[in-house]
């Protein structure tokens, strides 16, 4: 009968990951051991690129980590993993079209060396118009709903005293002075409701305009 060999070291990875352009992607990769991790566990990552067999080193750790210093991804790969929580995952820089392929991760951790490969698919692609657009919608909805809110306060308090002018001019009522002083601060509550209303609007055009 065949010897039956039992998996003393489990691997997982997203097989999947989709990134964008430009925006670091997180490659990730988490490992359970039956031994205590020691200084003689070494993470291996590869890369393939799609469509072809040829396989590179972007990263070795072994106490310390030890990024690719040649290649497509130099200077792009990260440590971002925790060996003592069974963390090895990676990152990648400024990613581009060309970093699409596959990537594996393989963890040793002697006396555990026998365990499975798992394979990550990554997907870079540039960011469409409608994930910017809905990025720019929520923030526009942000800023300008409480500016919006201003501005309702702001007619509904015109609108009254608007209101309560007209009636107190056809009863021919004549204000007193505490009245006058009163319509003063008013005045200026409600100047002070407009410059804020200014400010917002003004804030809505810049955070618009950095956007794009």
């Amino acid at each position: 009968s065949g010897v039956h060999i039992v998996l003393s070291l489990e691997i997982k990875a997203d097989a999947h990951v989709r990134g964008y352009v430009g925006e670091k992607i997180k490659l990730k990769c988490t490992f359970k051991s039956t031994s205590s991790v020691t200084d003689k566990l070494t993470i291996d990552w590869t890369y393939r690129p799609p469509s072809s067999s040829r396989t590179e080193s972007i990263f070795h750790y072994q106490s310390f980590q030890y990024p690719t210093t040649a290649g497509t991804f130099r200077d792009r790969i990260s440590w971002v993993g925790d060996v003592y929580r069974g963390d090895a995952s990676i990152s990648i820089s400024n990613p581009t079209l060309k970093d699409n392929g596959t990537f594996s991760c393989a963890v040793k951790n002697p006396p555990d060396v026998h365990h499975n490969i798992p394979a990550t698919e990554l997907t870079v692609t540039e960011r469409g118009f409608g994930t910017m657009l809905s990025s720019v919608a929520l923030l526009s909805i942000l800023v300008f709903l409480p500016s919006a809110v201003v501005v309702i306060l702001l007619l509904v308090r015109m609108a009254r005293k608007s209101a309560g002018l007209k009636k107190r001019s056809k009863s021919g009522y004549k204000k007193s002075s505490i009245e006058v002083s009163d319509d003063t601060d008013q005045e200026e509550g409600d100047d002070c409701m407009a410059r804020l209303c200014v400010r917002c609007a003004e804030c809505l055009d810049s955070d618009y305009e950095e956007t794009y």
